[in-house]
């Protein structure tokens, strides 16, 4: 996270992980002699880490240092910025800076603190006003010149951006967490590791000290999205044997994240809850499907990347209730695999339009 002081990155970070402990100030350690970092649920269990750099706009302020503590971590280059500040030259030299030494990292800049360009008495424009970079017609023109003019000076650096504004009840802004979906929206294109699902789901299950889900989901990611392309061959049956192949892979990878012996026991357990019948004519469903010139393997790719995904998490519940000696049912586990299906077809859906 890059952002001059107050820009709003503490309420960023409250925002998206609905931690006190950023609200109260606490949480934060040092890392570096200008950089605090921010673990998630704790330094213990985190899996997601915010590195906040606490240098912009001092003289002989030198990124090195932070680069070198989350060149091999980071994923994604977070920049706030206020909607009215335009004293902008600190953070643009770091990031041009940062952005030579990582082109790679997806760039995200939150544009923030949007009250401050309302007029007095004003409240948020509802619905909210800036979806696909549009402002309804709702926006005041002060503020609408303000954040074009950002938009247009950080063009070069291909960033993705989101009209934010966080506030505090006695602020008296309503919503108080403005543009939050908009938010997860622009996190999720750009960094599509289903982060946000993640959370939500640690949320509500009690699961959030989970780390080993959290180390196991970018490879069923990875490893859906494989087999969804194997899928795309687009003459029927031909890619079954590879896609199978795959998903093998797969579970003797989730196996080794958890720590726990793979099994043929724990798949057929799986694939049993799920309806050995119901994939069997899935798969049939989806091969038929490729007989129609052009979009049938698009709906088998995609298919069969949502499965792979639904299988791989739902052997991670599986293996996470293993390791913890709970007890679970077949009706637990099909519930399991219906519910990360449907995620994993919106997950996957832009990567086989």
């Amino acid at each position: 996270m890059l952002g001059k002081a107050q820009s709003g990155k503490s309420s960023i970070i409250q925002g998206l992980t609905h931690s006190s402990r950023v609200e109260v100030g606490t949480g934060f350690r040092p890392c570096t002699q200008r950089a605090e970092v921010f673990d998630f649920p704790s330094a213990d269990t985190a899996f997601l880490r915010f590195l906040d750099s606490k240098g912009l706009g001092e003289a002989d302020y030198d990124p090195q240092e932070d680069l070198a503590l989350c060149g091999e971590q980071a994923h994604l280059l977070l920049v706030v910025i206020k909607a009215m500040d335009h004293e902008l030259d600190a953070v643009e030299s770091v990031l041009r800076s940062i952005r030579q030494a990582h082109p790679e990292w997806p760039l995200l800049i939150a544009q923030t603190c949007l009250h401050e360009g309302y007029p007095h008495g004003m409240d948020h424009p509802q619905p909210y006003a800036y979806v696909d970079g549009g402002d309804g017609g709702l926006t005041p023109p002060d503020l609408l010149r303000s954040l074009r003019a950002q938009r247009e000076r950080f063009k070069a650096f291909n960033s993705r951006f989101a009209a934010i504004d966080f506030t505090q009840p006695e602020d008296g802004f309503n919503p108080r967490l403005y543009g939050l979906e908009a938010l997860w929206d622009a996190i999720e294109t750009a960094l599509p590791l289903g982060l946000r699902h993640m959370l939500l789901q640690d949320e509500a299950a009690g699961q959030v000290n989970d780390v080993y889900a959290a180390h196991a989901r970018p490879h069923v990611i990875g490893y859906a999205i494989s087999s969804g392309l194997l899928a795309l061959t687009p003459v029927p049956m031909i890619g079954l044997p590879l896609v199978a192949a795959c998903q093998g892979k797969l579970f003797h990878s989730i196996a080794s994240i958890y720590g726990l012996p793979f099994t043929m026991r724990s798949v057929y357990e799986v694939a049993s809850a799920v309806g050995l019948g119901s994939l069997s004519l899935g798969y049939g469903a989806r091969e038929l499907a490729k007989l129609a010139p052009g979009w049938g393997s698009v709906v088998s790719g995609l298919s069969t990347a949502a499965i792979t995904y639904a299988l791989g998490m739902t052997l991670c519940f599986y293996y996470s209730s293993a390791r913890r000696g709970e007890a679970f049912s077949a009706e637990m586990l099909r519930a399991v695999y219906q519910r990360e299906l449907e995620y994993g077809r919106e997950l996957l859906r832009d990567r086989f339009k």
